[in-house]
């Protein structure tokens, strides 16, 4: 689905191939930034192409959702944040996930807080219940992200990742709906 939101700072917009030069020198290609992702550090543009048209393609899906993190007063592409999947609870009930991951130039200044808050009000008034947000324990930015937007820790998990071919530990939060509680 491609939908664009909007904050104080930010404008979370689709991706496209074109983004691919700033998505590389941005993220992709940094290893401190790549370091908990599910996914490899790219080691090149053709990677990230390669991905951007995943994410294309991914649009097609009504339940999936993918943002470009747009800094505003740079018109600057800064990160993204997407819906990764939908699960269903014990009730049946739908339950988006999110992942995301930021530039390392804009860490600890508030903007993935900004845009994770700005997602989950948007999957909020679409009805969900709530919203799932995994971080892998040894990421403290993430985790403290996910505390700032209301998350609640459930539990720790050990997780495969089979791109990295190595397992971490990875903690699971909620953040619930404060309109269905």
């Amino acid at each position: 689905m491609k939908v664009t939101l909007e904050t104080e700072r930010l404008e979370l917009r689709p991706v496209s191939e074109d983004d691919a030069g700033e998505v590389y020198e941005g993220w992709t290609s940094d290893p401190e930034v790549t370091k908990y992702v599910t996914w490899n550090t790219h080691e090149s543009i053709d990677d990230t192409k390669a991905f951007l048209r995943f994410c294309v393609e991914e649009y097609k899906k009504p339940e999936k959702l993918c943002f470009g993190i747009v800094k505003k007063d740079e018109h600057r592409l800064i990160g993204m944040i997407d819906v990764v999947g939908i699960v269903k609870r014990e009730d049946g009930k739908s339950v988006p996930v999110i992942g995301y991951v930021l530039s390392r130039k804009y860490w600890n200044r508030g903007f993935m807080t900004e845009a994770c808050r700005c997602v989950t009000d948007f999957l909020f008034s679409k009805g969900y219940p709530e919203v799932f947000i995994d971080a892998v324990r040894e990421n403290t930015g993430s985790n403290r992200v996910i505390q700032k937007c209301g998350g609640v820790y459930l539990r720790t998990d050990e997780d495969f990742f089979p791109k990295k071919g190595c397992s971490f530990f990875v903690n699971r939060y909620s953040i619930k709906n404060p309109k269905i509680g």
